[in-house]
């Protein structure tokens, strides 16, 4: 085996210091007792205490749980489905667009997005809040969540199910009894990139959202536009530690199901 060279070595710290220092300098400055985000004048933790003393930031939080928890289910519930009939319905009539229909999202602009989803919805006569920007970002995660578990629904061996189905259940017991249980990694992955997508949307929510229903990117690029404050890196702290810990969670449960 080849000992990497003193090149590729320099390479890997500085692509990894590029990425994750300042993520570093952040969760540092967080426990920083001065209003200045660059000067570091202590430890302290007043600025977590004044974020759980802000109610609307909490109120943009509980916001943005809720819809990425939402949207994220029925992006995966919906692309689900959608991966069934792009792997196992064959050559059906209309199944170019119905594929490019859903993968459009893919290379749509969120600008694009977010303006046609808004006239959408003037059009139609739905007042805009919180279904607004869930829906909104349903169809923003869809094509994710149909990507991830149609690449595993293709590699899944359909013996089995035929097995089930030989056996005496019907398709959709078996379905739901063999395939789905292999195909459940892939399931909970989808979920957790639309949940992860619906966290990080700014552009779409911002056209989606109404009175009432302010995410939390929004809240935070509101603050920032007025200045740098503590309570931003507090909040973008308990922010890496959750999906750390999301991360974290998911590892030890596919080591668990290797074992």
């Amino acid at each position: 085996m080849r000992r990497p060279s003193a090149f590729n070595i320099t390479a890997v710290v500085l692509g990894l210091a590029f990425l994750y220092v300042p993520i570093a300098i952040l969760v540092l400055y967080s426990f920083n007792d001065g209003r200045l985000v660059t000067v570091w004048s202590g430890f302290s933790l007043r600025w977590y205490r004044a974020l759980f003393q802000d109610r609307q930031m909490l109120e943009a939080i509980w916001t943005t749980l809720r819809v990425g928890a939402l949207s994220a289910t029925f992006a995966t519930f919906l692309g689900a489905f959608a991966a069934v009939a792009l792997v196992r319905a064959g050559r059906f009539l209309g199944r170019t667009g119905f594929a490019g229909a859903i993968y459009a999202t893919l290379v749509t602009p969120e600008v694009i997005l977010g303006l046609s989803l808004l006239l959408l919805f003037v059009a139609v006569g739905i007042p805009r809040g919180f279904w607004t920007v869930t829906l909104a970002h349903t169809t923003l995660t869809l094509a994710y969540a149909t990507v991830v578990i149609q690449a595993r629904l293709s590699s899944f061996d359909r013996s089995l199910e035929e097995a089930a189905q030989d056996l005496g259940r019907p398709p959709w017991q078996a379905f739901l009894t063999v395939t789905l249980p292999n195909i459940a990694p892939a399931v909970a992955a989808a979920w957790m990139l639309a949940f992860t997508l619906s966290l990080d949307d700014l552009v779409i929510a911002s056209f989606a959202s109404g009175p009432g229903a302010t995410t939390l990117p929004m809240r935070l690029y509101s603050q920032v536009r007025l200045g740098v404050n503590p309570e931003v890196n507090a909040v973008s702290t308990l922010l890496i530690g959750l999906v750390a810990a999301a991360v974290v969670v998911a590892w030890l449960v596919q080591q668990r199901r290797r074992t």
